[in-house]
Parts: C-alpha cells; sequence; structure tokens
C-alpha cells in the first residue's frame, strides 16, 4: 500500500474566464468523505463553490483516506492539498 495526495486538479479554462476561479473565489462548499472512509476512484469527496457553479471534485485513488487538509469554507487554489489517501 501507498500513500496518495489528492490535489485541487487545473481549473478548466472556462473557470478562469467567468472571473471567480481567477479572483480566488473557489471555496469548500461540502465535504463528503472523512478520514477513516473508503472511497473508490471517482468517488466524490468534497463540492467546490465558484460563485457560479458547484462542483465535484472526484478521488483519482481508491483507497481509505487518512487525513483532510481542507475545511468547509476554506478558499482554495488550483494545486491545493485536499486529503490524504492509503491506496488499495
Amino acid at each position: 500500500m501507498s500513500l496518495r495526495s489528492i490535489h485541487l486538479p487545473k481549473f478548466p479554462e472556462c473557470w478562469e474566464s467567468c472571473g471567480s476561479c481567477a479572483a480566488g473565489k473557489v471555496f469548500i462548499l461540502e465535504l463528503l468523505v472523512q478520514p477513516g472512509d473508503q472511497v473508490d476512484r471517482d468517488d466524490t469527496i468534497l463540492t467546490l463553490e465558484t460563485g457560479k457553479v458547484a462542483l465535484d471534485i472526484p478521488s483519482p485513488f481508491s483507497g481509505r483516506v487518512l487525513e483532510i487538509h481542507v475545511t468547509a469554507g476554506d478558499t482554495v487554489g488550483e494545486g491545493a492539498l485536499l486529503a490524504t489517501l492509503e491506496e488499495d
């Protein structure tokens, strides 16, 4: 087993053009997992809010959540560390 970090993916061009993301107005709306939870690849781990749209962020790996590095209401940017998993 190995540890895997989940980071906020690169913002799509459409996010940058709307202005909210470029202005750093992306925040964690809701956390859907907590330490100890088992997730599969593509399970939604949290929801972001840009001011115009809510966006689900999926896990790129399967495994057990070891740590969540953000809380609801946190403002986040591209590449932000979101969670650490112990990969299956």
